[in-house]
């Protein structure tokens, strides 16, 4: 099966499980980190992780950054929540929701809660662009079987901050930075290598974080239910999509042959 007829096949696969999942091209691809880190990476997480404390290294930026500008990178209204929270009260932040690899209507869905969470809390602008869904398949082409939260999502990462890069340059901003590292389950130091190499790239300051740190992550999760907003299960990306449905097949064999050997225990 080829790239399209799997992402067309997933995605109405995987709504049939979860019928809860609703609904600026690249400069080069998410180039701009170096080639070596990016072989670096395909070797997974574990692969120089967290050496830097980036965390205090954003703390120490923020606290001579007063009324700045920051472009920041999100994937999501939950993972912004208490990365906002936490630069509003330093920075003048927009908020770039720059994700070409979410599909579908997830895109849409994802994005007004975006736009939801900034109108009520008026943390941040919102600057939109388009969704160029053909600038993520291009990056993962040829890394498709490539296991999460490894060398496709390097790339992933490096195609978002780059645009991130490139947009607060022509925007004039002071500063970037991304949501991306509240998240548990992304590679923080990749992110932050990243980040710094697009800066160098494009003559802007990348603020470096760990957003998770410092309870970070727990905080996003109460801020998205005092705010309702809608948490997903998976990334976004049509290969998350398949994960995140093995996952669920394999769950439900598992319930359903427990359920099997409970009905025949009864019997006996």
């Amino acid at each position: 099966m080829d790239l399209r007829r799997f992402v067309v096949e997933s995605r109405r696969r995987f709504k049939s499980f979860f019928p809860f999942a609703g609904g600026g091209a690249s400069r080069a691809g998410g180039k701009c980190a170096s080639a070596a880190v990016d072989k670096c990476g395909k070797a997974g997480y574990n692969v120089g992780m967290n050496k830097r404390n980036y965390n205090r290294e954003m703390e120490e930026i923020m606290a001579r950054s007063q009324g700045s500008s920051l472009l920041l990178h999100s994937c999501c209204a939950p993972c912004s929540s208490h990365c906002l929270e936490v630069l509003h009260a330093v920075f003048r932040v927009s908020v770039l929701y720059y994700n070409p690899n979410i599909c579908g209507e997830e895109y849409e869905k994802r994005k007004q809660e975006q736009k939801r969470l900034l109108s009520e809390t008026g943390w941040a602008d919102f600057v939109d662009c388009d969704h160029d869904e053909e600038a993520f398949l291009r990056v993962a082409a040829g890394y498709e079987g490539a296991p999460e939260g490894g060398a496709r999502c390097y790339r992933c990462f490096s195609l978002r901050l780059e645009e991130t890069a490139h947009r607060a340059r022509e925007g004039g901003y002071d500063y970037f930075a991304t949501t991306l590292t509240v998240s548990p389950l992304k590679n923080a130091e990749w992110l932050n290598q990243i980040g710094f190499a697009c800066a160098e790239k494009y003559g802007v300051a990348f603020l470096p974080s760990d957003f998770k740190k410092k309870g970070g992550y727990l905080r996003s999760i109460e801020l998205s239910k005092r705010y309702g907003l809608y948490r997903q299960n998976f990334c976004g990306c049509v290969f998350s999509e398949r994960e995140a449905l093995s996952r669920h097949t394999a769950r439900a064999e598992e319930l359903s042959e427990a359920g099997g050997a409970g009905r025949e225990e009864k019997r006996t």
